[in-house]
């Protein structure tokens, strides 16, 4: 359909009429996908537990915290459980500083329709904020809701700002930016202006294709592709408008933001704010609610953590030591051992010798005994009977596992799903006791879409089992097993994949990423760094194309080489070694630091101190004195020496490595300045450095300034020795 111009705002451009608005927000509580299917065909998914808490909280939280004074909270799927559960909770009664009002449609189809409804309703008065209700964050609008005001006060044809961060740079890695689009875009480095988005980018291709009038009119640009759409947004009224005026906008990025971006006639603007020290994330598929779970475990969303941000109708949970939160009434048999950030919630019982790790358990559960649960998330008054096995898998409310039964790598049971004596359910299964509805036509299919229309023929739970019946819930061949006819039951629908099949279930599980997945796209990103250096080097791009100066606007003036933020980089690497202490396989994340490295297009030395810093603030956060941290220290290098020596493999990164050692006791970890030569000591005893990285490093220091040798001087006993050590040893041969 040809898009509609013109279309006026609904609000006055007057700076008092604007200061005098209340600050309002349209709460998307339909993201309008099948993600999380088949969970959502019974409840919405903003109404699903992240760490035991309904996700709709975090983003209600939040929109507190940033002085939202209306909320607007559209729904369609499953309306009357968002309305019975806002009704209920703190934010529909007295605890909000907000008012909340529900806005519910039975025939919208997208966001588009959602946001053409609300325009119907005449509500929104000024700038507004959107959102989804999937999203997660603890940034302070204040800075960009101000920069947002001020630019529609010099240009009126401003009427959005977006929020987006920085994303990891490997779409294949443990993190939220998996499954995700991956998004391009080029931005003008003065004013932030987004030039032009891609979400549906092809990163295998190695290319993008920009119009050429795009490079002529604009000198400098930022070409990014390493940023991941927080779907958090600050728009004028207009923006409503814009949507009413154009009835073919059904996505908010694919559709309205490309298409104003492509919109010579209308002129209107789009502005990009970049988060950085914040955190914001979006549950978009079960890979990411595996990361975000854990992220909020690790504390990363403070304030919105589980000892903080609780609702009402539940107890508060107790952070305990290693990162564990307990509800005050459980009940643990002694030889329960609970691993490090984990979660369980009220009234939950766990039996004799079982072991709970990197796992959230909800409320009300019952676990027995020999019970191996390893990163999982349990929901509401799950039972788990003796001898069963899970790993990485989410198991919803009112299911029941009975004696044996086993959970592969990534597997979904739905609400109230019965897995019978000894089952095993292969990975990446889904199971649910709604038979799977036919593929619609449709890409906008939607959760409350009529599954009674057509079925897949699903088989039977109890069909995994050779010894089944034919029937979708038959018992087993009773007699010849010698068990009852209960010990064996099993309820529930297998789901299968229409479009990929298991082959690609991987991608978007909360299960580990095969091994061979990530050596396969490491090797691929190892072949396309050395493709660009050679592109560089011939002035040719993969595509055959020649650079031209234009397109090189974002690289570093000094060289024409891209450099990334050494300060980000180091973050970004902290955060990565965190995971290890969470659980991560030491060889992933080694992969991860690496493409972290390749992103930012740092040094392999810079890499090396980076890697080596995030190690010493482990044994910081570990320590709780001043006289226990050199042991906490030497417990920190000696769990990551492998991981440390892979970085550091020559003498100039074991320099690298002593300077950022050096740095860090005078800026910013100055707890350590005591001990610099007995840590620089212990890092030659495990051989991390060499002898001869110290005496060169020594030697380097020799012309400096006196206030630049204090470490020097400290370590003058450790270097003596190290100098008289050969000549002792040829006296003893």
């Amino acid at each position: 359909m040809a898009q509609k111009k013109g279309g006026k705002s609904a609000a006055s451009d007057d700076p008092e009429e604007l200061a005098r608005t209340p600050l309002q927000a349209i709460l998307l509580a339909d993201t309008f996908n099948l993600k999380f299917r088949p969970i959502t065909l019974e409840r919405p998914k903003v109404l699903l537990p992240l760490v035991n808490t309904p996700m709709i909280d975090y983003t209600l939280a939040w929109l507190e915290s940033v002085g939202a004074e209306e909320v607007f909270l559209f729904c369609c799927a499953h309306a009357e459980q968002v309305k019975e559960y806002i009704s209920k909770s703190p934010w529909g009664q007295s605890r909000a500083s907000f008012s909340i009002t529900t806005i519910e449609s039975n025939s919208s189809i997208s966001a588009g329709d959602a946001l053409r409804f609300i325009e119907g309703k005449n509500v929104i008065r000024g700038d507004f904020i959107l959102i989804t209700g999937d999203t997660i964050s603890n940034m302070n609008l204040t800075e960009a809701l101000q920069a947002h005001k001020e630019r529609r006060k010099k240009d009126p044809n401003t009427v959005m700002t977006m929020f987006v961060k920085r994303s990891k740079p490997m779409p294949l890695t443990p993190q939220s930016r998996l499954g995700n689009d991956e998004i391009v875009t080029a931005i003008d480095p003065e004013t932030k202006q987004l030039l032009f988005y891609e979400d549906q980018f092809d990163s295998s291709k190695q290319e993008v294709t920009l119009d050429k009038s795009l490079l002529a009119d604009n000198p400098s640009l930022y070409l990014r592709t390493d940023l991941e759409d927080c779907y958090i947004d600050i728009c004028s009224p207009e923006v409503l408008t814009i949507f009413l005026d154009n009835f073919d906008y059904q996505h908010l990025r694919h559709h309205f933001v490309k298409g104003l971006l492509h919109d010579d006639i209308m002129g209107k603007k789009i502005y990009m704010h970049e988060i950085d020290s914040s955190y914001t994330a979006r549950v978009d598929n079960y890979r990411s609610y595996d990361t975000i779970s854990k992220d909020i475990i690790q504390r990363w969303s403070f304030p919105l953590v589980p000892d903080v941000l609780y609702a009402g109708n539940r107890s508060q949970m107790r952070l305990h030591r290693e990162g564990i939160y307990k509800a005050p009434d459980i009940s643990l048999s002694p030889s329960v051992s609970i691993g490090a950030f984990s979660a369980i919630g009220s009234g939950t019982t766990i039996g004799d010798n079982s072991s709970v790790s990197n796992s959230i358990i909800g409320e009300l559960c019952t676990i027995g005994r020999n019970v191996s649960i390893d990163g999982c998330y349990i929901w509401d008054n799950v039972t788990i009977e003796d001898g069963c096995r899970l790993s990485n898998s989410i198991v919803c409310t009112g299911v029941h596992l009975f004696t044996g039964a086993t959970l592969e790598l990534g597997v979904i049971l739905s609400f109230k799903v019965e897995v019978g004596h000894n089952i095993t359910i292969p990975a990446y299964s889904k199971v649910s006791l709604l038979p799977q509805p036919r593929k619609q036509d449709s890409d906008e299919e939607l959760e409350y879409a009529d599954s009674s229309s057509g079925v897949i023929d699903s088989p039977s739970i109890t069909n995994i089992n050779p010894a089944n019946a034919e029937h979708d819930h038959a018992s087993f061949d009773t007699e010849q097993l010698g068990l009852s006819e209960d010990d064996l039951s099993g309820v529930g629908y297998i789901w299968t994949s229409c479009e990929t099949g298991n082959e690609e279930e991987w991608r978007y599980s909360l299960a580990p990423i095969p091994e061979e997945k990530l050596n396969e796209f490491y090797a691929k990103m190892l072949a396309e760094d050395e493709t660009s250096s050679d592109a560089e080097q011939t002035g040719i791009t993969p595509s055959g194309e020649h650079l031209s100066e234009t397109k090189s606007t974002n690289f570093d003036d000094s060289d024409g080489e891209y450099k990334g933020d050494v300060a980000k980089f180091d973050k970004e690497v902290e955060e990565t070694f965190e995971r290890v202490l969470g659980g991560v396989a030491e060889d992933n994340v080694q992969l991860e630091i690496n493409m972290l490295r390749l992103s930012f297009n740092v040094s392999h030395a810079e890499c090396a101190g980076a890697v080596f810093q995030s190690v010493i603030k482990s044994a910081l956060v570990a320590s709780n004195s001043k006289s226990n941290l050199l042991k906490a220290t030497i417990d920190a290098i000696e769990k990551s020496k492998r991981l440390l020596k892979n970085f550091i493999t020559n003498v100039d990164e074991e320099i690298e490595v002593i300077l950022k050692f050096e740095e860090m006791c005078m800026e910013t970890a100055r707890e350590f300045s005591p001990i610099f030569s007995s840590v620089l000591h212990q890092l030659y005893d495990k051989e991390v450095i060499t002898e001869n990285a110290i005496l060169k490093w020594e030697s380097e220091k020799a012309a400096a300034d006196e206030s630049d040798k204090v470490f020097v001087e400290q370590a003058e006993p450790f270097l003596k020795w190290l100098k008289e050590a050969p000549e002792e040893d040829d006296e003893n041969e």
